[in-house]
């Protein structure tokens, strides 16, 4: 089912409803040079593609007409027609993410998308390509010709691509080629509720790109919550309310839980035993307590009555995990299976089972809150929001009761709960925020007027930080060396050492470690009783420079197993299962090399020749990550593990998966590429290097900003050691000139020059 985006630019079909047109109507509306189109009056077509619609989407469309959003589908369409902006306010599982793209489709066909197709933004890239799947066959379309999704690293849309579904982060880099989004006719900005950093950089430059294109559409889609601050935000703009009037029987305990993970389960297990039917959603407080709920009920599950059926446990990261759940009834499997969805905050919009009759809500989440004083991130534990905990309750299903269970009573979602959750914003590191706004002044849309400004500290933190990584000139404007590095879909520690690498010839093997760490992590967590077999087979992979170099072991190994495999998708997946690997991992690490490889062939950056092996591509490699993450830096300062931070106190181990990790080498000096505070402070991604190497490649007056220590004094001999001129003048100087990356004496400049 192919049709030109000009053909659909000559059917001339205005209609808001769900009415279809013969094929007489379509034939008159064009200019009758369509080929291979059979004329048959009684069949009606699709406008989307000009061919008869099939029997499916007649099924489809009398669910469809079942969505409590349908309800305001004339609304919808008469004020999008007479307005810019318009907000979608409604509860959760009432069809607003699938249907009010649709209807702007309808819209866009009206106007014969004259001023562009439809973009319809998700916080998560599991939703944009699931709702995409399932737009595609609502509209009898094929997915990625007339409906399609954009992902980190996964493009499934062509030139003919009417709507089109994407990550908000995917969006906002498309504004650094686009500032004007001139392909769009309608922007759609879907769970803005959610509030992530690239969804609310997206609120304050639309504002800006609407006043340049009065014809543009702006659609909002958030929660009742959020209705209310958005419309003041953009001066009274319609609002089309969606409500679901569907009774939940809410149950809340009579005190505060001494501990939540063990009262969550002890009510799956007497809900299980009540013998009523449904499944179970539980809300936990982090991915580790959903690991552990994962293994406990597996193992518990052998024990219990086979009368009351099986218990499927499912579990669900929002932030690592690909699954998506969709209604799967299990009608073949004549034993009763219960679902157990195991997931966290931000899982809310990733449950998709309409079969769900109890949600579990421990009330507790664990957050990052991002320190830019001490540039780590803090897992904080803390009561959720009310519009999270109201969002909860709407996860049961349209269509039956239900009962939401929340293990904290009634009081506390007034005395300590916020009315809505923390805007990412004001909890994350901006370093990549602040470097993309600063590549969009270049084409004057720097300013952002935020729904709710970041604060000062952390802006400012991140300037410092790109001014160290030499992103910025002298002006603050951003260098030839950042404009590159912007290129890149990473952190900009992580850009630029991928960048430096072409001076130090190892960009093959930079651009392994770069896929590596952005993907999830490749080790799975064994199971109970397996942790020593797990050990030795990850023994397998080590590499004595570090973490760094094991990672690309494990990515040469899963390489190679997949070209020595027979039956691909099978053999694979039993290799990394019998390794303790996570195949999905690396899969999306070969997707992100793949499109590394392809940024720096467009940019026109040389990439080296594989020589990983050779002593000289180890230093190589480690000059490269040294350039990028020279502020991650960590001292052994006891010779048993026990890290103090560079460029603070705080005081970590290696964590458990590193190579050096139960072994008798324990490199004093180490870069890491991941800390966060937390009840066991873990360096993660960690590999040796010297003083010699920090000094002569991390920025002097960075160093100079560094905090009095021990570590730093060590650190200061090497500098006298390696020049005999005065370290206070040199100093002085290198603090005015700003010269990245180079130190007394030092022969030669290690920076990456881009020609």
């Amino acid at each position: 089912k192919t049709l030109s985006l000009n053909k659909y630019k000559q059917m001339e079909f205005v209609t808001f409803s769900s009415e279809k047109h013969s094929l007489s109507e379509l034939l008159d509306s064009t200019d009758g040079e369509e080929e291979g189109i059979s004329i048959c009056e009684d069949l009606e077509l699709n406008p989307f593609d000009g061919l008869p619609y099939s029997s499916r989407y007649y099924k489809l469309l009398k669910e469809r007409e079942e969505l409590l959003v349908w309800k305001v589908k004339y609304a919808f369409m008469e004020s999008l027609l007479h307005n810019q902006i318009v907000i979608v306010s409604g509860d959760a599982k009432t069809g607003k993410s699938s249907q009010v793209p649709q209807w702007c489709a309808e819209y866009g066909l009206s106007v014969h998308f004259q001023h562009g197709v439809i973009v319809c933004t998700q916080a998560h890239k599991q939703t944009a390509v699931w709702l995409a799947l399932r737009v595609a066959d609502e509209m009898d379309v094929n997915i990625g010709h007339e409906v399609g999704y954009v992902v980190p690293f996964e493009n499934c849309c062509d030139n003919e691509t009417i709507l089109r579904y994407c990550t908000d982060n995917m969006l906002q880099r498309e504004m650094m080629s686009i500032p004007l989004l001139s392909c769009y006719g309608v922007i759609i900005l879907d769970e803005v509720h959610e509030r992530t950093v690239s969804t609310d950089v997206l609120l304050g430059l639309l504002k800006d790109v609407l006043i340049s294109r009065p014809e543009l559409k702006l659609v909002i889609i958030t929660s009742q919550h959020m209705s209310s601050k958005l419309q003041s935000y953009y001066s009274n703009v319609p609002l089309i309310r969606v409500e679901n009037k569907h009774h939940v029987e809410v149950v809340y305990t009579c005190g505060i839980q001494k501990d939540h993970f063990l009262s969550a389960l002890r009510l799956l297990f007497e809900i299980h035993h009540s013998k009523e039917k449904g499944d179970i959603v539980i809300f936990l407080a982090c991915e580790q307590e959903i690991e552990k709920a994962f293994q406990i009920i597996k193992q518990e599950r052998s024990n219990l009555n086979p009368d009351l059926g099986e218990l499927i446990p499912v579990p669900l990261y929002p932030s690592q995990k690909d699954i998506v759940l969709k209604p799967n009834e299990d009608k073949c499997c004549k034993k009763y299976r219960r679902k157990v969805v195991l997931t966290m905050s931000f899982g809310e919009a990733l449950v998709w089972i309409d079969t769900a009759t109890f949600v579990i809500d421990v009330g507790m989440e664990r957050r990052k809150v991002y320190n830019p004083r001490i540039r780590a991130d803090a897992l904080v534990m803390q009561s959720i929001s009310k519009s999270q905990a109201e969002t909860r309750k709407q996860i049961l299903g349209t269509f039956s009761p239900g009962k939401l269970f929340c293990l904290y009573p009634e009081e506390f979602t007034y005395k300590e709960m916020k009315p809505l959750r923390t805007a990412k914003i004001q909890e994350s590191n901006l370093t990549s925020m602040v470097l993309f706004l600063k590549r969009m002044d270049i084409a004057g849309f720097g300013h952002c007027d935020f729904i709710e400004r970041p604060a000062p500290e952390s802006l400012m933190q991140a300037l410092e930080d790109l001014d160290y990584l030499a992103a910025l000139d002298n002006d603050g404007n951003l260098s030839e060396f950042g404009i590159i590095m912007s290129e890149f879909p990473l952190d900009p520690q992580l850009s630029k050492s991928i960048l430096v690498s072409c001076e130090f010839d190892c960009v093959d093997e930079m651009l392994t470690i770069a896929a590596m760490v952005t993907a999830p992590n490749c080790f799975s967590h064994p199971p109970p009783g397996t942790e020593e077999i797990a050990l030795t087979c990850r023994q397998k992979f080590l590499h004595p420079a570090g973490d760094h170099f094991t990672l690309i072991n494990v990515f040469k190994a899963y390489k190679e197993a997949s070209t020595n495999s027979t039956s691909q998708y099978y053999d694979v997946e039993k290799w990394c299962r019998d390794y303790f690997l996570n195949c999905s991992a690396l899969r999306m690490a070969e997707a992100i090399r793949a499109e590394l490889t392809e940024i720096m062939k467009r940019v026109e950056l040389p990439i080296s020749k594989p020589a990983f092996g050779l002593k000289e591509n180890v230093l190589n490699l480690k000059k490269a990550l040294l350039s990028g993450y020279f502020m991650q830096i960590a001292r052994d300062v006891d010779g048993s593990g026990n890290y103090l931070m560079l460029t603070h106190r705080q005081v970590a181990q290696l964590h458990p998966f590193s190579a050096y990790y139960n072994t008798r080498r324990i490199p004093e000096w180490a870069v890491f590429h991941e800390f966060s505070i937390a009840e066991n402070n873990y360096i993660r991604v960690v590999s040796e290097i010297s003083p010699d190497l920090f000094v002569e490649l991390a920025p002097q007056y960075y160093f100079s900003n560094l905090p009095p220590s021990e570590s730093k004094d060590i650190l200061q001999e090497t500098i006298n050691h390696l020049s005999p001129v005065s370290t206070m003048e040199e100093e002085q100087k290198n603090s005015e000139d700003k010269d990245y990356g180079k130190y007394p004496e030092t022969p030669t400049e290690q920076r990456c020059i881009i020609q």
